[in-house]
């Protein structure tokens, strides 16, 4: 194809590929997106596949996080030509990510194309994108894996992860390319083995991994609505903190009451005597275990945390170790914050918690906490595994408003859901609130931007996947024996003068 029509091929499918996630669904583009990309580096040199990669990646980025404009304008209220030039910095980063994969896979080619679209293209796709989850902190939105969560291929997150999960999908790109650009024997041979791969997944999603831990627990999920713009207005602290008291008192019948990520914006210290302990004495005498999100202080040093605070005796305090730049802490702070006032917001530099904190105990079972971004890196939650028996997140997505994050969030969630065999709470400050069992189903929701109690009867559960045992790595590995396997293949094809198209 001609360059220029090349890269506009390349920008639509980018474009397109965030509608195949929450909240639209559309599942076919999850395969198509990618496919038109894959057949496009088929005859591509490694500098256009570059080109085009990373074309494909302004669409993709620049639709699918768009909501980040909505947190740096409608939210953090910056002037509009401040929102874009953040937002388009932040997509002009992430569209290097498929451009790398692009420049890598091509380099790699061989003359037997079709070997190689099969072998390399799924396994670079898939090693870019774990490269995208940890280098600079990570960023693990729109990983192809995810929009996998209602289809046969989530059969191998128990197994391998949100990244093996995201391989099978982009090897079933490559295949349906196969599948097209051939016809007779190749052609048989890719809708083969695309159905094979399709069966596999469904047979190792049917593996009971986890089994019932004590007695089912009534929850009652939270959801203030406060908007965000009011979580540091004086006029408003009162307000809150009525309104948190007062759906939670009318649901002390609930074995375990959670709140949202910073629920509260005052020090845990300075609520304490007059708010906190009374509600955990009253919730104490039902029978009810409250957990809260409200950020605590060290007085002494001024540093300070975002918090799930279990409100026992004594009470348990989870930190969170994973803070997002420049929304929780400020990179280069002394120089950005007098430029743009989105970063002079109250409360943007908490600390990180340490990395080795135990699980939180309420209702006799041990939680694997997570505080809203954090839930989007599967790995971590493997430091509270397998003890727990119940996953737990708090978050605050009114930064977000009515856009697709919270959609992608909540599909997030039901992915660390069925990679740990473990039922997931998800709290929200204004939706959306979920419970979620360990198959990924939802049983019970929350309406977005409503004051609510989400309540439902939640299984614990107790077991070992394959994932928990090796995290990452064995996908990892996998993917880069793949890799290696299509390189050996490419030099013994050049030694036999194979010329294969």
């Amino acid at each position: 194809m001609r360059p220029v029509p090349a890269g506009l091929l390349a920008l639509a499918a980018g474009a397109l590929l965030p509608l195949a996630f929450a909240p639209l669904n559309l599942l076919p583009l999850a395969f198509l997106a990618p496919a038109v990309l894959f057949r496009l580096w088929l005859q591509a040199t490694p500098r256009q596949a570059l080109i085009q990669g990373y074309l494909f990646g302004l669409g993709l980025f620049g639709v699918g996080v768009s909501w980040v404009y909505v947190a740096i304008h409608d939210v953090g209220q910056s002037p509009v030509p401040v929102a874009v030039l953040l937002t388009t910095i932040l997509v002009i980063f992430l569209a290097l990510y498929p451009a790398l994969a692009g420049w890598l896979a091509v380099r790699l080619r061989d003359r037997h194309g079709l070997r190689w679209l099969v072998l390399v293209v799924p396994a670079v796709w898939g090693l870019v994108e774990w490269l995208r989850g940890w280098l600079f902190t990570g960023f693990t939105w729109l990983q192809l894996g995810y929009s996998q969560i209602d289809l046969p291929l989530a059969g191998f997150a128990p197994w391998l992860g949100v990244y093996g999960v995201g391989w099978a999908a982009a090897l079933s790109a490559a295949l349906l390319v196969a599948a097209v650009h051939r016809a007779g024997r190749t052609r048989i041979l890719a809708l083969v083995g695309l159905g094979l791969l399709w069966v596999t997944a469904a047979l190792a999603g049917m593996v009971n991994w986890s089994q019932p831990a004590g007695e089912p627990l009534r929850v009652a999920l939270v959801q203030g609505n406060a908007p965000q713009i009011t979580k540091w207005d004086p006029a408003m602290v009162q307000l809150r903190l009525d309104t948190y008291a007062k759906l939670t008192r009318n649901n002390w019948d609930h074995d375990l009451i959670l709140w949202p990520e910073n629920a509260l914006t005052l020090f845990y210290h300075r609520l304490e005597a007059d708010y906190l302990r009374p509600l955990a004495e009253e919730g104490k005498r039902h029978g009810a275990t409250l957990i809260v999100g409200v950020p605590i202080e060290d007085r002494e040093t001024g540093r300070y945390w975002t918090t799930l605070a279990v409100l026992a005796d004594p009470p348990q305090f989870y930190r969170k170790r994973h803070l997002v730049p420049f929304g929780e802490y400020i990179p280069l702070g002394s120089v950005l914050r007098p430029l743009i006032d989105f970063f002079n917001l109250p409360m943007t530099g908490f600390s990180a918690g340490a990395p080795d904190q135990p699980p939180l105990e309420a209702a006799g079972q041990k939680l694997a906490p997570s505080i809203c971004y954090e839930d989007a890196f599967g790995e971590e939650l493997l430091d509270f595994l397998p003890e727990s028996t119940l996953l737990i997140n708090g978050s605050n997505n009114a930064w977000y408003g009515d856009s697709f994050a919270p959609h992608q969030h909540l599909q997030i969630n039901r992915m660390r859901t069925l990679e740990n065999a473990r039922p997931m709470l998800r709290v929200t400050t204004n939706g959306i609130s979920a419970i979620i069992d360990e198959r990924a189903r939802i049983l019970a929701r929350s309406r977005q931007f409503e004051a609510a109690v989400l309540s439902g009867t939640v299984q614990p559960r107790t077991g070992v996947t394959p994932y928990m045992r090796t995290g990452n790595t064995l996908v990892v590995v996998l993917m880069l024996m793949a890799v290696l396997a299509g390189w050996l293949l490419r030099s013994r094809g050049r030694a036999a003068g194979e010329y294969n198209l």
